[in-house]
């Protein structure tokens, strides 16, 4: 079996709205001495795709409804805050104070519509109230991975997977890991139903959530806080690459125990 390599790609810099990624990443590639092979993947951090596509939202231009007041009346939040959550999300599920956990409307569950207000001051820097600036997820991950994935495999030749990922906490569990909110040109589930295991039981049951594996694995080095490092290289990922979504991840409503 091939080892498993995941390195912290230097020199990335704090992004601002229309940065080119893929520039930078190559950049990054060469001061790290890594040449780009078929199979390989970038790990991206989703803050730095949604300052590069300027999801940046001034809280001071943002009027709360009525149900925002309500929500805000609630979790104790900013009204603002809880107006933008409203707009991010298809339905309300829990809230507490300090916390709202809803379906975001890309699908996934979530706390507070995965809106940050952690390391967003330097793209909001030279911004009217900078500190008033918060940071919306990417429009459609699936979509801005694919485009990074097409500049870099046209500028390398070779066949790439691009994931992007978020913090996300556990029902079940305390901390949050990192999970994929974003991928192409790899699989976001490998279905291993009809495996044998080593003893010739037939596998009846797993698939295996394998995005969000390695999400957790590129969160780990990564880190949460002054680390810097967004994107993440990695080699010898243990299944073929193919065209996926993070959409493969989703449990159906129906098949929901605890919705």
């Amino acid at each position: 079996m091939t080892a498993l390599t995941l390195t912290p790609l230097p020199g990335i810099p704090l992004i601002r709205p229309e940065d080119n990624l893929a520039e930078i990443l190559l950049k990054s590639l060469r001061q790290a001495k890594i040449v780009l092979q078929n199979g390989d993947i970038l790990v991206l951090a989703q803050k730095i795709i949604s300052k590069a596509e300027n999801r940046l939202v001034n809280l001071a231009t943002i009027q709360p409804s009525t149900a925002a007041l309500e929500l805000a009346a609630k979790t104790g939040k900013d009204p603002r805050l809880t107006e933008l959550l409203l707009r991010e999300s298809n339905e309300v599920l829990r809230t507490r104070t300090g916390t709202a956990i809803v379906e975001h409307r890309l699908g996934f569950v979530c706390a507070n519509a995965g809106i940050d207000h952690s390391n967003v001051s330097d793209a909001a820097n030279g911004l009217q109230n900078a500190e008033d600036w918060v940071l919306l997820l990417p429009e459609n991950p699936d979509q801005s991975a694919a485009q990074i994935r097409a500049a870099l495999e046209a500028a390398t030749g070779s066949q790439l997977g691009v994931m992007i990922i978020d913090s996300h906490g556990r029902a079940w569990r305390l901390g949050t890991v990192g999970v994929a909110i974003g991928l192409s040109g790899l699989p976001g589930l490998v279905d291993e139903r009809g495996w044998q295991d080593l003893f010739g039981y037939t596998l009846q049951i797993t698939v295996v959530g394998v995005a969000d594996e390695l999400a957790a694995a590129a969160s780990l080095v990564m880190g949460q806080a002054a680390e810097g490092t967004p994107a993440i290289h990695v080699r010898g990922f243990p299944y073929p690459l193919r065209e996926g979504s993070f959409k493969e991840l989703l449990r159906p409503k129906e098949q929901d125990m605890f919705r």
